[in-house]
């Protein structure tokens, strides 16, 4: 039963029993593993909030041959949601105007959802890996949620191959923002063109496509619509 250590983001967990939860993680090299985290539920458990989800975190885990789960030993976190919120506390200039921690907060688990979603079980995809570490860079550095989300769903159904080639219903400003989104990195998302309007129209597509693929609607997804109705 060997042991295996991993660079690996947080996706989502589950309660198990009393004390213990399941852990979806996506690993750099191996891919997306499922696995029980002993005593995770308890107050003083070794995880503490290490598994928040999209928390970028150094795993190990044991892995037995014929069995779905394997046994998470450790979750040791690099960089959370948790992390981020107390910066945006802290820190002038990572929120826009009118924008809230819980806001960044909502939007890391719509990012790890869709991840879930799209990420195959133990078949490693470095550039989706890359893409949701990217996304706690761009937090980090002060990115604007609602832009750098419209860049994730664009980078994500492009890098899936489930992005519309022709653009031609796109208007003018739509546009610009993907041709400079297909250049620019997620921490330069501030510099790209994103007015209101062109925001939402890339919502509604985005969406589109990611429910007509997934045959459903994300949780998440309720979520920030929840949150923008209170802004």
């Amino acid at each position: 039963m060997p042991l295996h250590t991993a660079d690996a983001l947080i996706l989502r967990t589950y309660k198990l029993g009393e004390a213990d939860r399941i852990v979806v993680f996506l690993t750099r090299d191996r891919g997306k593993k499922r696995g029980v985290a002993k005593g995770a539920r308890r107050s003083r458990s070794r995880f503490a909030a290490a598994l928040e989800p999209l928390t970028e975190a150094r795993v190990a885990y044991f892995e037995r041959e014929g069995r779905d789960l394997v046994g998470l030993n450790y979750a040791e976190p690099v960089r959370s949601p948790l992390m981020l919120a107390m910066d945006a506390g802290s820190r002038a200039g990572m929120l826009d105007a009118g924008e809230e921690p819980c806001d960044a907060l909502g939007y890391l688990g719509y990012f790890a959802e869709l991840i879930d979603e799209w990420a195959q079980e133990a078949d490693a995809d470095d550039r989706l890996y890359r893409l949701g570490v990217s996304m706690l860079d761009a937090l980090s550095a002060g990115a604007p949620v609602e832009p750098l989300a419209r860049y994730f769903e664009y980078w994500l159904l492009r890098l899936q191959g489930v992005y519309p080639e022709t653009r031609d219903a796109f208007s003018d400003e739509a546009r610009a923002f993907l041709t400079a989104s297909a250049r620019a990195t997620p921490r330069e998302i501030s510099r790209l063109p994103q007015p209101s309007g062109v925001m939402r129209e890339l919502e509604h597509v985005h969406r589109t496509l990611i429910t007509m693929h997934l045959e459903k609607t994300l949780k998440s997804d309720r979520v920030l619509r929840e949150i923008r109705r209170h802004h």
